[in-house]
């Protein structure tokens, strides 16, 4: 995603949209009522400039005492008339100076409301997922502990494999946002799974997984570990986030590992929903991209559908640095207002990404 950027960062208080576009409206119109002031004092000051011509015309035909006082009194005109043009002139221009200023100052709250906007957006979008992935968390630590699961690692007979999968298929009858839910031996074999019809894991090995290798080195039950965005070999490469967390003798905490329950939650169905049912009009979408993003910028969810690409957005540290703001940049040679909040965790837990909604002015 090639794109030529530049940027500043701007963070100020919430403005009334509707407030900065009345105020645009009335400056529009007061311009509108003093050029046409300003056009009829004109025309009348020329037909008094021609008056005051005509007078000195007459007062030369008139000649002597009263020629004199004649052309005295268009003189007189003619000097107020010149006056008056020029009062006429410079209160123009300081109107327009005036209006200039209003018109900046409106651009700049209706910079402010729709960056703020955009920000109060993105905040609700972040802490969605964490407060969704906040309850991944807790569901991987208890299903841990469940008897059929805890004797199908003690005893791995048939019935007991068979008993742990009929059980891990009911969980998943209740909760939809998973695609599966294994049990992993300690060498990293899959010995069961709730979805077997589906997802023909069983037998397959994941000691060269990540989330496998981590969940093994935690200290207790009440540890878990939480898999990057990506298609994992778990459920036919979907795009999944797995949590995993070791099962222990008795389902106690501080028990001896006897291997990992390994949870594997529809991403999609979250963040995909999350970003594309972002409260923004038809007119707003026509010009807008909503995406979840990581620490690097790496695109995790996005409404342009361009996933694992980084994102390029100038002053990438200042986003980084901040939980929530908004900031203007060009991109292609459009200028946008970008809004973006941190993750703010929620309980004990925190994704530590970022929501960014990046809106441009073209035609706008």
């Amino acid at each position: 995603m090639q794109q030529t950027l530049t940027a500043s960062t701007t963070t100020k208080p919430a403005q009334s949209g509707a407030t900065s576009r009345r105020i645009a409206e009335l400056a529009s119109n007061l311009d509108s009522r003093l050029a046409d002031s300003v056009g009829r004092f004109t025309r009348l000051n020329v037909e008094t400039r021609f008056v005051a011509l005509n007078a000195r015309i007459e007062a030369g035909r008139a000649g002597g005492e009263s020629g004199r006082a004649f052309d005295v009194v268009a003189q007189a005109i003619q000097d107020i008339s010149h006056r008056t043009g020029d009062v006429a002139e410079n209160l123009s221009g300081e109107f327009r100076d005036l209006l200039k200023d209003m018109r900046e100052i409106t651009h700049e709250l209706a910079t402010d409301s729709r960056g703020q906007r955009l920000s109060d957006l993105a905040l609700t979008n972040i802490d969605l997922i964490d407060r969704n992935l906040y309850e991944r968390s807790c569901d991987v630590r208890w299903w841990a502990t469940d008897p059929s699961i805890v004797d199908a690692l003690v005893n791995p007979t048939p019935q007991a494999l068979s008993h742990a999968s009929k059980r891990m298929g009911q969980i998943l009858d209740s909760y939809t946002v998973y695609f599966d839910i294994a049990v992993v031996d300690l060498n990293g074999r899959v010995l069961a799974n709730g979805r077997p019809s589906m997802f023909r894991s069983v037998d397959s090995v994941h000691t060269d997984q990540s989330w496998f290798a981590r969940a093994m080195r935690t200290a207790d039950g009440t540890e878990y570990v939480q898999s990057d965005v990506g298609n994992m070999s778990l459920c036919s490469d979907e795009r999944t986030i797995i949590f995993a967390c070791t099962v222990r003798t008795g389902g106690q905490a501080n028990g001896r590992p006897l291997g990992v329950l390994a949870i594997v939650f529809r991403w999609d169905a979250l963040a995909q929903i999350i970003v594309e049912r972002t409260p923004l009009s038809v007119e707003e979408w026509q010009r807008s991209r909503v995406c979840i993003v990581d620490a690097q910028g790496h695109l995790l969810a996005d409404s342009a559908m361009s996933f694992g690409d980084r994102l390029k957005i100038p002053g990438w540290n200042e986003i980084l640095d901040s939980d929530r703001a908004y900031r203007m940049a060009t991109i292609d040679n459009i200028p946008h207002c970008i809004g973006h909040a941190r993750s703010p965790g929620y309980e004990t837990y925190r994704t530590g990404w970022y929501s960014v909604l990046m809106q441009n002015d073209d035609g706008a």
